[in-house]
């Protein structure tokens, strides 16, 4: 199977000729994968995702020149490594970040982290540690003060009983969803991935040798999987269901009934695990309410379960989250954490034990974070309902809108171009308006748009003007 993807977002001649200050801007501001003209011009991810495991290379040769004359430098990559593509949200965000370091007034909607600082207890914690020297290697599974909070946390708060040696403490969630798909999955296996995804849970399959089997949802169902598609879907080939709620990109929830149909389903399936993606559990919006998959009848043996510490008590740049699940399947993960990065940071996990110390849900900093967040989730939400063409399915946590604007591709605009989907729709939005966001595509979703807001509401005041102003001159292509 070959499969080849190329995407391009690029910064309008406009914006590097209204700033000619960002022709110095240097590539050491981006990463590999995004190239800058020299007058930003153009702005692209390539991406080549080739999937032939077989006997497929790609085969290159640098030369270069030595006194013994020129040598050629086979460059080959592995073919793994070749069937992935670069995260557009990292893309996207290295971009505005680097326009704006420039001096382009970009307003930075694509990053998904809070805005917040982290509580002062936590960070004091972290302080402490330095001055006390705790700055030496912990056990690769994490101290056993952070491991004992984690179980105790996950019994108060969510109903379900572990010990220490059923925890593995990484350097955020993302490296425990990694190394869970690592661990349970086989060349050939199937990943069941509901869509719209996180961008990263299919590449992960793919760094497995497994393949991605998407399961699309809607947005008139709120972006909720519907469980005679799962159904459906499954074979003997089935090994993991990926499930992540609140969701990123969508804000949606799975209520405890649908998840229990989900359940049942499950039980049906020997080989099938669930990986249990809850690292937004704390920001939610009532009346919704959050459940986790290993708390249903039967299902702790079928759950690996990620939660971290990035958003709910806002420290992104810690480093730090967890897996928790049964024992066979965390010393796997550890085995692999152990030859690759060992043990998260000794600092970091001595601010994780003050974070669970806030109390229930953390506490009344988090609550005071979830009330922001859902201040501005509600302007978003009838701002963008009042614009004509744009569906919305109303988050119900996290921080994100995932608006749908598909009624306006096809639309020709004058200086710019067609808008033929989410990446150019993005892409008139950052020339026009200035602000970043990140196209549905590389959530699988190629009708919607994806908008933080961990961001200030006088921000987000002041992007949603800057939109409109946009579509002035846009009407919508599809009748509405």
């Amino acid at each position: 199977m070959a499969a080849t993807a190329s995407h391009s977002f690029q910064a309008s001649s406009r914006i590097a000729s209204t700033h000619p200050q960002l022709k110095s801007s240097s590539d050491s501001q981006i990463s590999n994968s995004i190239s800058f003209s020299s007058q930003l011009r153009s702005f692209s991810i390539k991406s080549s995702s080739t999937r032939q495991l077989q006997s497929y290379r790609i085969s290159a040769a640098l030369r270069t020149e030595s006194s013994s004359g020129t040598v050629e430098v086979d460059i080959t990559l592995s073919p793994r490594v070749n069937s992935v593509k670069p995260s557009k949200t990292v893309a996207i965000t290295d971009q505005a970040t680097a326009l704006a370091q420039a001096g382009v007034p970009v307003i930075r909607l694509a990053a998904g982290e809070p805005d917040f600082d982290t509580p002062a207890i936590i960070a004091e914690a972290g302080i402490s540690a330095i001055r006390e020297g705790y700055t030496r290697y912990t056990p690769n599974a994490g101290t056993l003060e952070l491991r004992s909070a984690i179980c105790h946390k996950l019994k108060e708060e969510n109903g379900i009983s572990y010990t220490p040696d059923q925890i593995l403490v990484s350097n955020g969630a993302k490296q425990s969803i990694l190394q869970a798909v690592l661990a349970v999955c086989s060349p050939g296996d199937e990943v069941l991935i509901p869509a719209p995804y996180w961008v990263s849970y299919p590449e992960m399959a793919r760094l497995a040798d497994a393949n991605p089997v998407i399961l699309k949802t809607h947005i008139s169902e709120d972006f909720l999987i519907d469980p005679k598609l799962l159904e459906s879907k499954l074979s003997e080939k089935s090994r993991l269901l990926i499930l992540c709620s609140p969701s990123n990109p969508t804000g949606s929830v799975y209520p405890r009934k649908l998840l229990e149909e989900i359940a049942q389903i499950v039980a049906r399936h020997p080989r099938l695990l669930v990986l249990s993606d809850e690292i937004y559990e704390h920001i939610i919006y009532a009346p919704a309410t959050h459940t986790s998959f290993a708390s249903l009848p039967g299902m702790w043996d079928r759950t690996l379960t990620v939660n971290g510490f990035s958003k709910a008590f806002a420290m992104t740049g810690w480093r730090l989250g967890y897996l928790a699940g049964p024992k066979h399947f965390v010393a796997a993960c550890g085995k692999i954490q152990s030859q690759s990065t060992s043990g998260a940071s000794s600092i970091s996990q001595k601010a994780g034990v003050a974070a669970l110390g806030m109390g229930y849900a953390g506490g009344e900093a988090v609550s005071v974070m979830v009330k922001a967040f859902r201040e501005r989730r509600d302007f978003l939400v009838k701002s963008f309902g009042e614009m004509e063409g744009v569906k919305i399915s109303e988050p119900q946590g996290a921080f994100y809108l995932f608006l749908d604007f598909s009624s306006y591709f096809g639309a020709e605009i004058d200086g710019f171009g067609a808008i033929n989907g989410s990446e150019s729709l993005c892409r008139y939005f950052l020339d026009k308006a200035q602000v970043a966001l990140v196209p549905g595509d590389a959530f699988g979703e190629d009708s919607c748009i994806r908008i933080s807001y961990a961001a200030s509401l006088s921000t987000l005041q002041e992007a949603v003007e800057r939109i409109k102003k946009a579509l002035i001159s846009v009407r919508p292509a599809v009748p509405v």
